[in-house]
């Protein structure tokens, strides 16, 4: 079962048929966070997420990925606005739609990684770890590279 949220010319969709994977690829593979990702990462990444996408009419113009166990975990990806839809409060209305989403309630953590956006996060309850020496990491940077 998909949500489907209006707001004036603007939608929120989270059915994975609407998705155009090769807008999301596009915008990817040229962000700071995912540099030349193969779009068989892409498609891998969204059919085993939970994708939000955000649609003026026909065209996707905005979108975002939670990895979840629906239950106790999330981590918010790949969020991002086409450039000429910025500015419209776009951002800020897919963040309350994916934090209001009943499958992302009563999670004990939910975490994000950004590297410029942490004003827009902040005001959905997101902060920088209580206590970050509990994280760790495999980081593999050119890891897209590698695999071309």
């Amino acid at each position: 079962m998909s949500d489907h949220i209006q707001h004036d010319e603007y939608e929120i969709s989270t059915d994975p048929e609407r998705l155009d994977v090769t807008s999301i690829h596009a915008f990817l593979t040229q962000s700071y966070w995912s540099p030349g990702i193969p779009r068989s990462v892409v498609e891998r990444a969204i059919s085993n997420s939970l994708c939000f996408g955000l649609y003026r009419r026909a065209e996707q113009v905005g979108f975002a990925r939670v990895v979840t166990d629906k239950a106790t975990f999330a981590y918010l990806a790949d969020v991002f606005i086409l450039n000429a839809h910025r500015g419209k409060g776009l951002s800020k209305w897919l963040m309350q739609v994916i934090t209001e989403h009943k499958d992302l309630q009563g999670l004990r953590r939910f975490i994000l990684a950004t590297k410029d956006a942490h004003g827009l996060y902040k005001q959905f309850e997101f902060n920088a770890l209580a206590n970050p020496s509990l994280m760790m990491e495999i980081l593999k940077p050119d890891v897209y590279r590698q695999s071309l």
